[in-house]
C-alpha cells in the first residue's frame, strides 16, 4: 500500500523532470508522445520487479539535440540508441562492455559530459542573459546551502521564470502547444546520425550502470541493469517512434520510499498523465528554455565533474588515468563515443609499450 511519503517522493522527481522535458521540447521533441516512454517504463519496473524508474535527463538531451541537425535527425538518434540499447540489455551485454572500456575511461567519459553541460549552461546564458544569470545564481546558492538538486532545478526555474513574466508582462511564448495526435516519424541514416547514435549509447550505458545503481542502492535492492536497460531502451524508442524525447535511468527519490518499486510507478504513471493531458506545453509558455541554464551549470561543474574525476583517478595506474585524461578531453571536444574509443586506445597502447608519467 502506498504511504505518503511514497506519493511525496514521487511528486519531487515529477517536478524534478518537468523543467527537462521543456528544455526537450526546445529541441523540437514533443510532449505527449513522451507519455509512451513512461507507460512502457512503468510497465517494465513491475515486469522486472526493479525499484528504478526512468525519466528524462538533461544530458541525454543536450547530447541528442545538439548534435541532431534536425527535429527528424534528433528523433532518429534516439530511436536507434534504444534499440542498441535494448540489445545489449536483452543480451547481458552491459557488465562486458564496462569491464572492456576501464572504469576510468567510463568516468572519465562522464567527466567530458558534465563539461559538455556546463558549456551549453554557458551559451544559454549567452543567449539570454538576464534569465540566464538569474538561473545561475539562483542554483548556486541553492546549492551551496541544500546540496540538493531538486531544491535547485525548482528554485532557480521559478525565479527565472518570474523575472522573465515581468520583464516581458507576460508569459514568454516561444514553444506552443500540442495538438493531441500521435503520427509516426520515419526514421533518417546518414553518418552523423550514426556517429551520435553511437555516442548516445556510450552515455546511456554510464548513466544506466551508475545512476541506477545509486536509486538501487537507496533501497538496498539488487540493481538489476540488464533488466532497466531493456525497459529504458524500449521506453525510448517508443517515445521516438512517435516524436517524443529520450529517456534513461535516473537517481531518483523514490528508492528512498518505503514501497520504492511502486513508488516509481506513481512517479512514471503522474508524469505520463501530465503529458499525455497537453499540460506540460501550457505550463512551457511561462517557463523560458534559459531558466534551466543554472541547472545545468551546477549538475555539469559542480556534480558530474568532481564526482566522477574522483571515481577516474582515484587510484588510478599511469595508464589508466592518461586514458581517462585523453577521454575527458575528447568527450568534451567531440563526443562521448569517439572520447570512450579514444580512451580504449590509449589504455592499450599505454599498457602495451609501458607508458607512465
Amino acid at each position: 500500500m502506498l504511504t505518503l511519503q511514497d506519493v511525496l517522493a514521487a511528486l519531487g522527481v515529477v517536478l524534478n523532470g518537468i523543467p527537462q522535458m521543456i528544455y526537450a521540447m526546445s529541441f523540437g521533441f514533443l510532449a505527449g508522445p513522451t507519455a509512451i516512454a513512461f507507460i512502457i517504463g512503468a510497465a517494465g519496473m513491475v515486469a522486472y520487479g526493479t525499484v528504478m524508474p526512468i525519466s528524462m535527463q538533461a544530458e541525454t538531451i543536450a547530447l541528442a539535440g545538439t548534435m541532431g541537425r534536425s527535429v527528424r535527425e534528433r528523433l532518429s538518434i534516439v530511436l536507434f540508441s534504444g534499440i542498441l540499447m535494448a540489445i545489449l540489455g536483452a543480451f547481458g551485454l552491459l557488465r562486458h562492455i564496462i569491464d572492456f572500456a576501464g572504469d576510468s575511461v567510463i568516468f572519465g567519459m562522464k567527466v567530458g559530459v558534465g563539461i559538455i553541460l556546463a558549456r551549453v549552461a554557458f551559451e544559454m546564458v549567452k543567449a539570454n542573459r538576464l534569465v540566464g544569470i538569474i538561473s545561475t545564481a539562483v542554483a548556486l546558492v541553492v546549492w551551496a546551502l541544500s546540496q540538493n538538486l531538486v531544491y535547485v532545478i525548482v528554485s532557480s526555474v521559478v525565479a527565472s521564470s518570474v523575472v522573465a513574466y515581468i520583464k516581458n508582462k507576460g508569459p514568454i511564448g516561444g514553444i506552443e502547444s500540442e495538438k493531441f495526435k500521435f503520427s509516426l516519424h520515419k526514421p533518417m541514416l546518414n553518418f552523423n546520425m550514426v556517429r551520435a547514435t553511437l555516442a548516445l549509447v556510450c552515455l546511456t550505458i554510464g548513466a544506466n550502470i551508475a545512476f541506477g545503481g545509486i536509486t538501487a542502492g537507496m533501497s538496498g535492492a539488487e540493481a538489476n541493469i540488464d533488466g532497466l536497460t531493456v525497459y529504458s531502451g524500449l521506453a525510448s524508442v517508443g517515445s521516438a517512434m512517435f516524436g517524443g524525447a529520450p529517456v534513461e535511468a535516473i537517481i531518483s527519490a523514490t528508492g528512498a520510499a518505503p514501497n520504492p518499486m511502486w513508488a516509481g510507478v506513481l512517479m512514471m504513471g503522474l508524469f505520463a498523465l501530465i503529458l499525455i493531458t497537453g499540460l506540460l506545453p501550457k505550463i512551457a509558455r511561462f517557463v523560458p528554455m534559459q531558466s534551466i541554464a543554472g541547472f545545468l551549470f551546477v549538475l555539469g561543474a559542480l556534480v558530474t565533474v568532481p564526482i566522477n574525476a574522483w571515481l577516474a583517478f582515484g587510484g588510478a595506474t599511469p595508464p589508466e588515468a592518461m586514458a581517462a585524461g585523453v577521454t575527458i578531453v575528447v568527450t568534451a571536444l567531440a563526443d562521448p563515443f569517439i572520447g570512450l574509443v579514444a580512451g580504449i586506445i590509449l589504455r592499450i597502447a599505454a599498457q602495451f609499450f609501458g607508458l607512465s608519467f
